[in-house]
Parts: C-alpha cells; structure tokens; sequence
C-alpha cells in the first residue's frame, strides 16, 4: 500500500508547528494567542493545536501501516504483536522524558538523558532486515545493548534522586495510550467500515460521558468505563477521527467530489458540536474537554481535505519537500530538539536576548525550526531514524 501524500504532509505540518511553538517558552512579546491557554481559560491558543494535531495523525496513519503489514503477509497476530510493541515504545519513550531531571549522583542530567536517547536509537533504530525479513545478528545484539542501557538508567535514577514516575505519561506516552484502543480496534474489527465507524461513535460518546455528571463519580460503572484512561476517552476520539478519516480517503479515492462533500459536512458537524458543548464546558486542552476536541477536529478535517486536494489530486506537492524529512522520520524530528537541549545546557550555549522579544523571536523560532528538519535529514542520511 503506497504512502498518502496529504497524510504525509500533514504529519509534517504538524511536526513544524510543534518546533516552532516550542521555542514560544520564555519568549517575550508575542500575541497571547500564539501560547498554550491557561488549564482553566476558555481559549483555544494556537499552541494548544499541536497535540490533538499528532492525535489525528496517529489516526490517519493506522489503516495504512496495518493494511501494509497484511500486504506483507503478517498474521493477525503478528500485527497484534507491532502494536503491543508500538504502544510500549511510546510509553518508555514517554515516561523517560518525564524523568530526564532530578538526577543525582556522578551521571549529570544532560549525560543521563544523551544516554537515554541513545538507548532508544539502539532498539528502535530502522535497522536494515535480511531478505526473510528478520533482524541480523548484529542488530539484535545492538538493541539488546539499548535495552540493558535503559533499564540501567532506571535503576541508576532509583538510587541516585527521584525513583521514575509515569506522571502525566509525557506527550509520546499519552499518544500511545490514545493510539492502543484506535488500532486494537481496526484490527479485530478487520477494517471493517461501519463497524470500525461504531468503535469512533463509541469514542466520542465515552468522551462527553466522561465530561459530563451523566455518571455520578462514585459510580464504579464510571470508573470502569472513564476513569482509567489517560485522557479521558478525549484523545481516544482525536484518534479514532482520524482513522475514520483515512479510512473515508481510501474507500472514495475514486471520487474525490463525494469525499470532500464528506468530509465537509464532518467538519461543520464538528463544529456545531462545538458550538452546543461550549455551553457546558469551556475549550481546555489540559482538561481535554469535548469541546477542545470539537473545535480542533473541525480545523483538522478541512486542513486534511485541502491538503488531499492540492497534494493526492492536484499532484502539487514539491512545495512541502523543504519539511518532508518531519513527515517520514516524525519521531527522530521529534527527539533532536532534546539533543540539541543537552548540548545547549553541556557547552552554556545562549541565544542572543535580542531574539528572545517579538518579531526577532518568532523569526528565530521558525528559522530554527527548519534548522531540526534539517538535522533530521542528515540523520536518514546517517542512518539514523526511530522507528516504532
């Protein structure tokens, strides 16, 4: 199954803006627009974009990789395989980043966490495979090493400072826990368009459910249903629109007019549903409110149907090429900026304050982000990506 353009641009997109408002942290005189809204203000800030935006992603790319593997030949269950180990690598990858600080001892934080970065390219570098499609010796070997290496750094961090916590799981590992439920789905549901549909209405459904006091909270059926789910059911439904998404592009690739008229009416569904929730809970990313969710879902399917338009139908799509390394190797574009933290911090490299204010700032910020996509097509060219 080849790849989609608009879903490879749009993940590219999304890995752009990401860069570019990460740089936002301590930077003065910028619109209040442009920051992450406050927990409990009523504001969908463009930051607060970012993430729901990988949510989606994760979504439209779970019936292309899945519908790969079986063109590939694997067994359900070695399907089901992948997306446990999937699910698990974003989760380590996650809880590291929430423990990279409060590192005592001889090992400093910035080596701690240069050495945790380098155990998750050791396993989960796209090393090259043997003609039956298994790992060479070597390979093993090397991610054997990563393996020992973080569970080293674990125990390390355990009797040297704070013992590791899951926290809030980190941004990678709330994507994992969204991405599990999405692709166990498509995968026992075997693609099947209404059924996985079903699964989607389910999501959205547990999402306002969670939001709402339909449910007393002393209810065990609401702890049961609700309660246990990193995100509250909320990022689940961010993920399952997208699968449902994709899977609408595949099912009209043929005519394009009937799925863009789909995806309009989901859009300004979206919305309204937006506009109807607004009333009972303010728009709160960090509260994963149904009506964040609503408002970001309606932005993300237009970008989607235009960008399917300009990139799948139109062919145009030279103008991306610039940010093209941020759709194919997101996930090594998304671990360079920490690299490039702990060198920073290592060599008391500052930026020049005039470029922390304003228009200077900005500029800085988008240059820079650039500068990461860059870094990471050097490191494809070095063989270098993550891969999960």
């Amino acid at each position: 199954m080849k790849r989609t353009a608009s879903i490879d641009i749009f993940r590219a997109l999304t890995m752009l803006m990401m860069l570019f408002v990460n740089d936002f942290a301590g930077m003065s005189g910028l619109p209040h627009w442009l920051h992450h809204a406050k927990t409990t203000e009523d504001m969908l800030g463009f930051s607060d974009l970012v993430f729901p935006a990988f949510l989606f992603c994760v979504g439209l790319s779970i019936p292309l990789a899945i519908g790969r593997r079986f063109s590939k030949g694997d067994s359900q269950l070695g399907v089901l395989g992948h997306i446990l180990l999937r699910t698990l690598a974003l989760l380590v990858m996650g809880i590291f980043a929430m423990n990279y600080r409060g590192v005592e001892g001889w090992l400093s934080r910035p080596v701690f966490t240069l050495l945790a970065v380098a155990g998750f390219f050791l396993v989960w570098n796209a090393y090259p495979r043997r003609d039956d499609g298994r790992s060479p010796i070597w390979v093993r070997l090397l991610q054997g090493l990563g393996v020992i290496l973080l569970v080293g750094l674990v125990i390390y961090k355990d009797l040297h400072g704070m013992p590791f916590r899951h926290g809030w799981w980190g941004i990678l590992g709330l994507i994992g826990w969204a991405y599990l439920p999405c692709a166990l789905a498509y995968l026992f549901l075997r693609g099947d368009f209404k059924k996985v549909t079903g699964f989607w209405l389910v999501t959205l459904l547990l999402c306002v459910l969670n939001a709402s006091r339909a449910i007393p909270r002393e209810f065990s059926s609401r702890a049961i249903m609700l309660g246990f789910w990193p995100g509250g059911w909320t990022h689940p439904a961010i993920c399952a629109t997208g699968m449902i998404a994709s899977m609408l592009m595949l099912r009209y690739q043929s005519k394009p007019r009937r799925l863009y008229i789909l995806f309009g009416t989901l859009a300004l569904a979206f919305l309204l549903l937006g506009l109807v929730s607004h009333r009972f809970w303010i728009i709160s990313k960090n509260l994963a409110t149904p009506t964040w969710a609503f408002y970001c879902l309606a932005i993300f399917v237009v970008l989607l149907a235009m960008l399917h338009w300009i990139a799948d139908e139109k062919g145009l799509t030279a103008w991306a090429n610039p940010i093209s390394p941020a759709g194919t190797a997101t996930l090594t574009c998304y671990t360079i900026p920490t690299i490039w933290e702990v060198v920073q911090e290592l060599t008391g490299f500052e930026w020049p304050a005039v470029l922390s204010d304003g228009l200077p700032g900005l500029l800085k910020a988008f240059a820079f982000a650039f500068v990461i996509i860059g870094l990471t097509w050097v490191f494809g060219k070095l063989h270098l990506k993550l891969k999960v």
